[in-house]
């Protein structure tokens, strides 16, 4: 059961081949194997889960189930869920059990899918590797000496080492796309406003969105199609109809058709060699399928990483302020006085990497610089929107590698980082302009897995989805596995 994909869970359970308990009951015990030994969840939420599973059962017999009834799924410790706790990985919220859902999963829960617990990250969501979480690194599947990415490091390990087929994660400068690719699973960022942000923890506003990771692109449109819609709670979601993705797969025969630019700029210095192997034989298939590669520019690309280590922490500084230790969260001992409380609250209650970026963006605002900082990164934000706008008029997606390098080892980079920063170098355009992108698997290098990274127009997943679907159909680097976790 834990080798098959979201898609074939839901038809297996549809067809009586096993029962949501069955299935709920067998993925519980390999998380109760494997976690400690990978650490891809903080929380795990079995007795709830159970309960849902059986819920679900009556569901699927007396014929009322929803489009998801029965799926387990795992949230990502971001995303607020009632009566458990939603830690955000930080020790700052490690006693916070929020009294709601988050609107994302309160939708899937609607739908019938099944929460076994709560995934490891970032904390806060900030980094690339999920070695900054309080609850310590959780480790790469296919090298558990490595990482598995970040921030939704936690999320990415577990479903590539088949704990579960499917979960929610954020992205706001890479961190769906970026560890789908080190853990070789298929991670889909919505477009800025597509999925509703009301009950995950914010770090950067403008950049923050919710998406979903599987195994394939074709599970991403199946969880998408649930998440994504119009929120009253969330001023900046937009007001849009959602396709059904899954029906808009099998629109296209071919991709004849479909031009596929792909940037100059994406394959010169710092790009792994084996990465660009894979990346160039990935387009190839996309030629062999009927696509047209068009060589484009994205002159500003290299000002995107500048950009956003100014916007991101500046948002994050003014978001996390409400964490004083006054109204919930950790509270330090014996304070002397409110100033006392406030510092110490929150000294001790942020992690090394979370207050470099509140110092960060609390200097970029600040008097005398917000001018030369805040603002600047704010219009090199458009100039960048604009090369999208521009490569849009010619082509139908950008095509391009997802990470620089494969995972690297933990602790390879935590007193560097820049060079951290840098792993992000392809993914965080996409955040600025507000565009949807996918990872998909694409090859191997130095033995781990590669993604390829596709962006679309603004609010245009169903063609991302198609396009991709197309090479997965085509290609078995989505259907691989770590060996120990398969068997």
């Amino acid at each position: 059961m834990h080798n098959l994909t979201l898609t074939e869970t839901l038809a297996a359970l549809q067809r009586g081949d096993f029962s949501s308990r069955e299935l709920t009951q067998a993925l519980l015990q390999r998380i109760e194997h494997y976690n400690p030994q990978l650490n891809a969840l903080i929380t795990v939420t079995a007795a709830q889960a159970l309960a849902a599973a059986e819920q679900a059962d009556q569901q699927r017999a007396s014929g009322n189930a929803g489009p998801l009834a029965g799926l387990p799924i795992v949230h990502k410790d971001i995303f607020c869920t009632d009566a458990v706790r939603t830690s955000a990985g930080s020790k700052m919220l490690d006693n916070f059990i929020p009294p709601y859902d988050a609107t994302v999963v309160e939708r899937l829960h609607k739908a019938g899918a099944i929460s076994l617990g709560k995934a490891n990250m970032d904390e806060f969501a900030m980094g690339s590797s999920n070695e900054s979480s309080f609850y310590g690194a959780a480790q790469n599947p296919w090298a558990r000496h490595c990482v598995p990415g970040g921030s939704s490091g936690g999320s990415a390990a577990a479903v590539a080492a088949r704990l579960v087929a499917g979960a929610t994660a954020t992205d706001t400068g890479g961190s769906i796309r970026q560890p789908a690719a080190l853990c070789g699973i298929t991670g889909l960022k919505p477009s800025y406003g597509r999925i509703s942000r009301w009950g995950m923890i914010a770090y950067a506003s403008s950049l923050d969105q919710a998406g979903p990771m599987a195994r394939s692109a074709e599970d991403c449109a199946l969880l998408l199609r649930e998440m994504a819609g119009h929120d009253p709670k969330d001023s900046t979601c937009a007001e849009r109809e959602v396709p059904d993705y899954c029906a808009e797969l099998s629109q296209r025969s071919d991709l004849t058709g479909i031009k596929i630019g792909v940037p100059s700029q994406y394959f010169g210095s710092g790009l792994n060699e084996q990465v660009a192997v894979a990346v160039r034989d990935a387009l190839a298939v996309y030629e062999s399928l009927g696509a047209k590669l068009v060589e484009i520019e994205l002159p500003n690309s290299a000002l995107a990483i500048p950009a956003y280590y100014v916007i991101a922490p500046a948002e994050a500084s003014a978001n996390l302020a409400r964490f004083d230790g006054v109204r919930y969260g950790y509270r330090c001992d014996n304070p002397q006085d409110l100033e006392d409380l406030y510092r110490r609250s929150r000294s001790e209650g942020f992690g090394d990497e979370v207050k470099r970026r509140i110092m960060i963006g609390s200097y970029a605002l600040s008097a005398g610089y917000y001018d030369a900082y805040y603002r600047k990164a704010q219009q090199v934000r458009q100039l960048i929107k604009q090369d999208y706008d521009a490569a849009f008029a010619q082509v139908d997606v950008i095509a391009g590698p997802t990470t620089p390098n494969p995972a690297w080892a933990i602790g390879e980079k935590s007193s560097d980082p820049v060079s951290m920063y840098l792993e992000d170098i392809y993914t965080i355009a996409t955040n600025l302009a507000g565009l949807p992108g996918i990872s998909l698997p694409c090859g191997f290098a130095q033995n781990m897995p590669v993604g390829l990274q596709l962006t679309g127009r603004h609010f245009d997943e169903s063609t991302l989805l198609q396009v991709a679907h197309h090479y997965q159909r085509n290609s078995d680097w989505h259907q691989r596995g770590p060996e120990e976790f398969c068997q």
